[in-house]
């Protein structure tokens, strides 16, 4: 899975509850098949990519950034996570979307991308909100567009890329917790009333807003919709890229 990584814990009765972090699947040996292997329990929170860059760079909209690139195809840099992440992928997004020329910058991860746009050293980052909050509450990062379908409770005056003037941009990494294929029903029943639960607290909303992510509760059903129509809207976009992830 392209953006998914999970984490095993144990749990009562001998099951084991995982967490995800989905995004899209490719032809690669991930060891698993999130939907052969795991039973969706539901969804805990959505973190959307945002485009950013340094305070000082001249492109102050998404309109701007798109007009420079094409300007000059290929000179700006576009600092993201490596691929296989959600990041990478709302860089190729973009491209496909625009058409507009950018040069990809892989980073080890959101801090060193987050270090590189406050110097200067890359000019456009497609970055998740956690790593670089302070920054753009401090004025050394500028946020210029959500990809997401609405605005960021932590960034509310970022307006979404749709309302930018490019809708289809829609990049989000959703966390949710599943459990072992063949679970039975009624344990997934109820664990999922405990996650709703504990999701829907207002601590825990708050906590989740302060980190740059919008709080999610869902059912099983939801969330193994959300699974279906992530893997397929991120894999439709690497076959008609022909992209190569090892």
């Amino acid at each position: 899975m392209i953006g998914t990584r999970a984490a095993a814990k144990a749990a009562p009765d001998g099951y084991t509850l995982v967490m995800m972090i989905t995004g899209v699947s490719l032809p690669a040996n991930t060891g698993y098949d999130l939907p052969k292997d795991f039973a969706p329990i539901g969804l805990i929170a959505a973190t959307p990519i945002v485009l950013m860059t340094q305070a000082s760079f001249p492109a102050t909209s998404l309109a701007d950034v798109i007009a420079l690139a094409k300007k000059e195809p290929g000179r700006l840099t576009a600092g993201t996570p490596p691929p296989p992440t959600v990041n990478y992928f709302a860089a190729e997004l973009f491209k496909a979307l625009t058409g507009a020329e950018i040069t990809i910058v892989s980073y080890r991860g959101t801090g060193p991308l987050t270090n590189d746009l406050v110097g200067g050293h890359v000019a456009l980052g497609f970055n998740t909100i956690p790593p670089a909050l302070s920054n753009i509450q401090a004025g050394t990062l500028r946020a210029l567009a959500v990809a997401g379908p609405s605005r960021s409770a932590a960034l509310p005056d970022v307006p979404t890329a749709a309302e930018a003037g490019l809708p289809g941009f829609d990049a989000v990494f959703y966390y949710g917790l599943s459990a072992p294929a063949g679970t039975p029903r009624p344990i997934i029943e109820r664990l999922n009333r405990e996650l709703q639960a504990i999701v829907t607290l207002p601590e825990i909303n708050r906590r989740i807003i302060e980190e740059g992510s919008e709080p999610v509760a869902s059912t099983p059903e939801d969330y193994a919709a959300n699974i279906e129509r992530e893997e397929g809207r991120w894999a439709a976009l690497v076959k008609k890229l022909g992209l190569k992830i090892e």
